[in-house]
């Protein structure tokens, strides 16, 4: 796996990439320690995965971020971060980053990097349990703006609620197969990437 680093601590960032290059599977292609270099970086290297910091000088990580995936929207960006503000857990999810970590779980680095590389979100439980408290509630959303009906916004819900499509579909008493079309329509319908996003933008405009 090639992954770029990012940290305007340059210490961290070389101890980053000591720690994941000695797993014998990940290389470290480039470091930054910037937002803006992170842009570059990445346009120059298109790395499996970047992992990078929030908090940086002149442009953020999540600004930086935002535009990488707004010009690849397959870039798959695991931020690495110590700060667990409700702030930029949302605007992490809301921008499409693969993974929000805290950086004193050393230990966690590498198999959630393995699991971005595999098309897995990371976001750990203590911030996806976040979601309903940091999302302020909504009056209530219009459905039929964007054709959705009543069973595909039970599978909404449900979604949001982190049940996986086996769960789903026993709930409903429906197949997996069915559940996994019911939700690539809604994603098709939202405009969506993914379930993450499906999450989020149930928290921010319908519970």
């Amino acid at each position: 796996m090639n992954i770029i680093v990012v940290d305007d601590d340059k210490l961290v960032a070389l101890s980053l990439k000591t720690i994941l290059e000695s797993t014998g599977h990940i290389n470290v292609m480039a470091m930054g320690s910037s937002g803006s270099e992170a842009i570059t970086l990445y346009n120059e290297h298109k790395p499996d995965v970047m992992l990078m910091d929030i908090r940086m000088d002149g442009m953020t990580g999540l600004e930086a971020g935002e535009k990488i995936i707004a010009e690849n929207p397959d870039a798959k960006i695991l931020y690495l971060t110590t700060f667990s503000d409700d702030e930029y857990i949302v605007k992490a999810l809301t921008i499409g980053a693969k993974g929000y970590i805290l950086k004193q779980d050393f230990e966690g680095i590498a198999p959630a990097l393995e699991a971005v590389m595999n098309g897995q979100s990371v976001f750990g439980e203590k911030v996806i349990s976040k979601l309903p408290v940091i999302m302020n509630s909504k009056p209530e959303f219009d459905f039929s703006k964007y054709d959705i009906g009543e069973k595909e916004q039970e599978i909404i819900t449900l979604v949001s609620e982190g049940l996986s499509n086996k769960e789903i579909a026993s709930e409903l008493f429906l197949s997996e197969g069915t559940v996994r079309n019911y939700i690539s329509g809604i994603l098709e319908k939202l405009e969506l990437r993914d379930r993450t996003q499906l999450a989020v933008f149930y928290y921010t405009n319908i519970k």
